[in-house]
């Protein structure tokens, strides 16, 4: 069984009835969120990169809870150097956790926090927990290697930026499900920053044009996997 929540933005929170896990928890000046950092009490915190929009209550969280950050190798030693736990990772790498496997992929974009510091290289990450398998592509542009990413994983739910200007727009997220071809598609990244402004449902109608399965979540929508 896996609980799937969308906060908004590119920010989820996984829960397999014993282990809670949130990815990139922007909640803090989110303009989208309808949930605060409060209600959530995360046994382990992903992060895809380190920009404001996706590390964003990850270090708080983390020591309130004592939540261990996965992370990639440079961004995990900026999380440990502010005294919480992390385990370093780095793309290709892959690991299994107590509540599943984690392993990062590349990403198309960049990485460094609010004051400039390098934080590694962006990624993506495929989680397999609860039976499922989600790969959140993080801020990424589109590139070939999603096809080989399709190829070696049988992905349950790909969780794709449709918003443009820093990601993928519509249509490349269009045609990286195809590429990833996942069992059902989800938006992300869209709509929280005017620059980012993007329709879903026009995604989704392409989505289904191709003969795929499109969720467009609401904002703190829960959906349970059996």
């Amino acid at each position: 069984m896996l609980k799937l929540t969308y906060v908004s933005h590119s920010a989820f929170i996984l829960n397999d009835g014993e282990n809670t896990l949130v990815i990139d928890p922007f909640f803090t000046g989110n303009p989208t969120a309808t949930m605060s950092a409060d209600e959530v009490k995360p046994d382990w915190i992903i992060l895809t990169h380190a920009h404001g929009d996706h590390l964003g209550d990850g270090l708080s969280l983390a020591k309130q809870h004592g939540s261990t950050v996965i992370a990639v190798n440079e961004l995990a030693n900026y999380v440990a150097s502010n005294g919480c736990s992390a385990h370093n990772m780095h793309i290709g790498g892959a690991y299994n956790f107590p509540f599943g496997r984690v392993k990062f992929t590349i990403a198309h974009h960049g990485s460094s926090t609010h004051d400039g510091q390098y934080m590694g290289e962006p990624a993506g990450v495929i989680i397999t927990m609860g039976g499922r398998t989600i790969y959140h592509t993080g801020d990424t542009g589109l590139f070939l290697d999603m096809k080989l990413i399709g190829e070696l994983n049988r992905i349950d739910v790909m969780l794709a930026p449709i918003g443009g200007n820093f990601t993928m727009d519509i249509d490349d997220a269009v045609q990286a499900t195809k590429f990833v071809n996942p069992d059902i598609v989800m938006p992300i990244h869209y709509n929280t920053f005017p620059v980012i402004q993007a329709d879903p449902n026009e995604f989704k109608a392409k989505i289904e044009c191709i003969g795929k399965k499109c969720k467009v979540m609401n904002y703190g929508e829960t959906i349970v996997f059996d």
